[in-house]
C-alpha cells in the first residue's frame, strides 16, 4: 500500500527518533514478560480497568458520551440501554474482550475489519459493511470543519483494503520491516483508506491494539491505549494530517503519524512500569 512504498526516503532526525522509540520499546516489552509471570492478580485488575477506560475514551473522541451516572450499568450492566450512544459504548467493549479471548493470534483480514466494526458499532445501521458512498474527512484538531483529506472513493474502498491486508501479513511472514513500523503503516493507511461510513477511528484504534498484540506490545492489554490517545489528541490530529498529505500520489510523508504511534506505546509502557512499581 501506500505507507508501505515510503519507507526509503524520508526525515533521518525522524526515523532516528523512531530508532529510540523502537529500542525502547524492546526494553519494555521483556519486562513486561516478566512482570506477567509474576503478578497475574495486579495484571488482571489493570486489564479491566483498562478495558473499561478504552471503551469510553475511543468514543468520546468522536463525540459519542454516555451520562456518567450510567458508566457502570452500560459497561457491566445486562439492563436495557438507552439510546445509541450507550449501545456503542458497550459494544466497543465487547470487542475489546474479543481481542483479549484470543483474537490476537489471528491472521487480520478483511472479515476481522468488519467484524470489528459489527461489534463495536453494536450491530446498527450499516454496521459492518463498507461505505456505498464517497466521503470526506472533514474534521481537525481545533474542531472547525474543512475538507482536509478525500480518502478512497467508495467503489475502490473494497480493493485497497484487501491490499492493505495482504500487504501486512507479508510483513509479518517475510520481516522486511520492523513490526511497529508496519504497524504504523497499516493504521496510516487505514484512515486514508476511511473504508466505512463511520466508526473508522474506533476501528483504528481496536486495529492498533490488535495488531500491536499480535506482534509481541501488548501493552493494551493493561493501559489504554485510547486514553492514551485521548490525551494527545491534538497531536493525533496534527500528524495524521502531515502524513496524509500526498497520500494518493505515493508522495507523502508517513514518519510524523508513525512516530507518534509508537510515542503512545512508549508512553503505555511507561506509565505500566509506574503503576506496577506501585502495586
Amino acid at each position: 500500500m501506500r505507507t508501505f512504498r515510503r519507507f526509503e526516503s524520508d526525515h533521518s532526525d525522524v526515523r532516528a527518533t523512531i530508532a529510540w522509540y523502537i529500542a525502547e520499546l524492546e526494553e519494555a516489552r521483556e519486562e513486561q514478560e516478566l512482570i506477567r509471570l509474576q503478578s497475574p492478580r495486579t495484571l488482571e485488575a489493570l486489564r479491566e480497568h483498562a478495558l473499561n477506560e478504552s471503551a469510553l475514551s475511543s468514543n468520546r473522541i468522536e463525540g459519542v458520551t454516555v451520562d456518567p451516572a450510567r458508566v457502570e450499568t452500560v459497561l457491566f450492566g445486562k439492563s436495557q440501554l438507552r439510546d445509541q450512544n450507550e449501545e456503542e459504548v458497550r459494544g466497543y467493549r465487547k470487542a475489546l474482550e474479543r481481542i483479549h479471548q484470543g483474537h490476537a493470534k489471528e491472521h487480520i483480514s478483511i472479515g476481522t475489519i468488519q467484524e470489528l466494526h459489527r461489534v463495536a458499532r453494536a450491530g446498527l445501521g450499516d454496521a459492518g459493511t463498507f461505505k456505498t458512498r464517497d466521503s470526506d474527512i472533514e474534521r481537525y484538531a481545533d474542531g472547525s470543519v474543512r475538507v482536509r483529506f478525500r480518502p478512497v472513493s467508495a467503489v475502490e474502498t473494497p480493493k485497497f483494503t484487501q491490499g492493505l491486508v495482504e500487504v501486512w501479513n507479508r510483513c509479518l511472514e517475510e520481516k522486511r520491516v520492523h513490526p511497529l513500523i508496519a504497524l504504523g503503516a497499516f493504521s496510516l493507511d487505514f484512515l486514508c483508506i476511511h473504508p466505512f461510513r463511520d466508526g473508522n477511528g474506533r476501528v483504528s484504534r481496536l486495529l492498533l491494539f490488535l495488531q500491536s498484540c499480535q506482534v509481541g506490545y501488548g501493552v493494551g492489554r493493561y493501559i489504554s491505549l485510547e486514553r492514551m490517545i485521548e490525551n494527545n489528541l491534538e497531536r493525533y490530529y496534527e500528524t495524521l494530517e502531515i502524513s496524509s498529505q500526498g497520500w494518493h500520489q505515493g508522495k507523502h510523508d508517513p514518519w510524523p503519524h508513525i512516530g507518534y504511534l509508537l510515542f503512545i506505546l512508549n508512553d503505555a509502557y511507561r506509565e505500566f512500569q509506574e503503576r506496577i512499581g506501585q502495586g
